[in-house]
C-alpha cells in the first residue's frame, strides 16, 4: 500500500535500529507523548530492537486517559438527567468515574449516544429542540477546532439547546510539567505529529531550550518513530537540545493557522487537572466569556468535586512514565479490557490496552 507499507519495511526498520545502536554511547531515556505512538512501539516491538540502555517510556499521550474522574463524574450526572441527550466519542463510554461509567448510565435509562463529531451532536440538537443536547468535548488540540466550529454554528443558527462539557487539553504545558518534576528522568521527547500538524511546534522551542531536552516531532509508523529516536539520540550525544521536525509530510513549524484561529476565537487557556499530573496551569481549554451560554457546567449548575482514585489501579503512574503497565499488580488480572479499572485500559490509545493486546508477557 503506497504511503503506508514503505513506513513499515522490515529491512529499513532494522537499518535504523542498527544506526541508533551505533550512535548511542551512553544510557538515555526517551518519552513518547502520544498514545498512537505507544501502540505502534508495542505492536511492532520497536523498543525491543533498541539497546537495553536506551529506554522508551510512555507519557500522557491519550486525552481520554488523562481526563480526571471529577469531569467524568460530571458527565455521569448530566447523562442521567431525563431532559438530556448526552453525546460522546466511543472511548469515553467505558471510562470509569468514581462509581461507574456512561454505559452503566445508558443501561439504567439515560440517553447516551456515541457520535463521531461534535457536529453530529449539533444535528441532534436541531432534530430534538425539546431536549438538551450535551457534547462531551474531549481531546488534544487535534479535535478542538471541530468543537469550536460546532459552537460557532450553534451561535450562528441560534441553537439554544446545545452545550459542551469541555475537557480539551493542551500538550505543551503537560510536557513542561513532566520535565519540571523532581524525579524526572526523561532526556528527550517524541512529540505527537497530529497535534503539531494543527499547532506547529514553536511552543516546544523554549521548553527544549529551558530543560536541555531535545524534542523531535514524529509520526506513528515504525520508520517515523525510529527516525525520531535517532534524531533524539544524535542530539543527546552531541550535547544539543533543539526541536526537530521528522514528520515533514504532515507538519510545518507554524501549523494550521485557520484551525488555530478557530480555537482562539472560541476557547482560552485554563487550569485543568490531568489524571496522574493534578492541576496544570493553561493546560486546558475553556469557553471564552462570549460563549459561556454553551458551557454545560454553567447551564446545569454542576458542582466541581475533587475525587481521589482508589483501589489497585495505578494508571496515573503509567501516564507519567513512572510505571510500565505490566508492573501494575492489577494488570491482566483484576484489570482487563472487559473489566477495566482505569482509563488506560479502556482507551484505544491507552498504554495498558496496548500492552494487554500485544504484550501480556512483557515482564
Amino acid at each position: 500500500m503506497k504511503y503506508l507499507d514503505e513506513y513499515r519495511d522490515a529491512a529499513s526498520v532494522k537499518a535504523l535500529a542498527d544506526a541508533i545502536a551505533r550512535r548511542q554511547t551512553r544510557p538515555w531515556t526517551l518519552m513518547e507523548v502520544c498514545g498512537g505512538q505507544t501502540h505502534s512501539i508495542v505492536k511492532h516491538g520497536l523498543d525491543r530492537l533498541l539497546p537495553p540502555s536506551l529506554s522508551l517510556i510512555h507519557g500522557p499521550g491519550c486525552p481520554v486517559c488523562v481526563t480526571p474522574e471529577a469531569i467524568i463524574d460530571q458527565a455521569l450526572e448530566l447523562a442521567a438527567r431525563p431532559d438530556v441527550i448526552f453525546c460522546s466519542f466511543g472511548d469515553m463510554l467505558r471510562v470509569p468515574g468514581s462509581q461507574h461509567d456512561l454505559l452503566t448510565v445508558r443501561a439504567r435509562g439515560g440517553d447516551v449516544r456515541m457520535v463521531y463529531s461534535p457536529l453530529d451532536a449539533l444535528n441532534l440538537a436541531r432534530e430534538h429542540p425539546e431536549r438538551q443536547v450535551v457534547f462531551f468535548a474531549v481531546g488534544f488540540e487535534t479535535t478542538a477546532p471541530t468543537t469550536a466550529m460546532a459552537v460557532l454554528q450553534a451561535q450562528r443558527f441560534g441553537i439554544k439547546n446545545f452545550s459542551l462539557l469541555v475537557a480539551h487539553v493542551r500538550v505543551p504545558p503537560a510536557v513542561e510539567t513532566l520535565l519540571s518534576a523532581p524525579d524526572n528522568r526523561v532526556n528527550g521527547l517524541l512529540a505527537a505529529g497530529h497535534v503539531c500538524a494543527v499547532m506547529g511546534y514553536t511552543e516546544y522551542e523554549p521548553i527544549a531550550a529551558r530543560f536541555r531536552a531535545p524534542i523531535v516531532v514524529t509520526g506513528f509508523e515504525p520508520l517515523d518513530i525510529l527516525r525520531g529516536v535517532l534524531s533524539c539520540v544524535e542530539q543527546l550525544e552531541e550535547g544539543r537540545a533543539e526541536v526537530e521536525n521528522r514528520y515533514g509530510r504532515a507538519v510545518s513549524r507554524e501549523g494550521n493557522r485557520p484551525a488555530q484561529a478557530l480555537m482562539e476565537q472560541v476557547f482560552e487557556p485554563v487550569t485543568l487537572s490531568w489524571r496522574g499530573l493534578d492541576a496544570i496551569a493553561d493546560s486546558g481549554l475553556g469557553l471564552r466569556p462570549e460563549f459561556a451560554d454553551f458551557d454545560a457546567v454553567r447551564r446545569f449548575e454542576l458542582s466541581v468535586r475533587k475525587t481521589a482514585s482508589a483501589g489497585p489501579c495505578r494508571s496515573g503512574e503509567v501516564l507519567t512514565g513512572r510505571l510500565k503497565p505490566f508492573e501494575c499488580p492489577a494488570f491482566g488480572t483484576a484489570c482487563t479490557p472487559e473489566h477495566p479499572l482505569g482509563a488506560t485500559m479502556v482507551s484505544s490509545e491507552g498504554a495498558c490496552a496496548a500492552y494487554y493486546r500485544y504484550r501480556r508477557d512483557a515482564a
